[in-house]
């Protein structure tokens, strides 16, 4: 039976009273990834904590997503010895 890889992804939050931060954090072969996100609940709105992280662990998921991508590239250009650009 083949081993496929496993990457174990951690996302921390931080909240105050209408701002929630997520750091979402991922090693990959050494190499450190983190992307972060931050949500504002408009002072209107119901407080629902867990709104405010699904929307900044999205965004921090994004940033960390086009890290990811750009780590890629860089592999490849090594390889292929010229720049290359990947698309999401």
């Amino acid at each position: 039976m083949t081993s496929h890889p496993v990457w174990r992804l951690e996302i921390t939050f931080t909240e105050d009273d209408s701002t929630t931060r997520a750091d979402a954090m991922l090693d990959i072969a050494g190499h450190h990834h983190h992307g972060w996100g931050r949500s504002r609940r408009n002072p209107t709105d119901q407080d629902v904590p867990i709104i405010g992280e699904e929307v900044a662990a999205a965004r921090a998921l994004i940033r960390l997503a086009h890290q990811l991508l750009g780590a890629a590239a860089s592999d490849i250009e090594e390889i292929e010895h010229h720049p290359v650009q990947i698309h999401a």
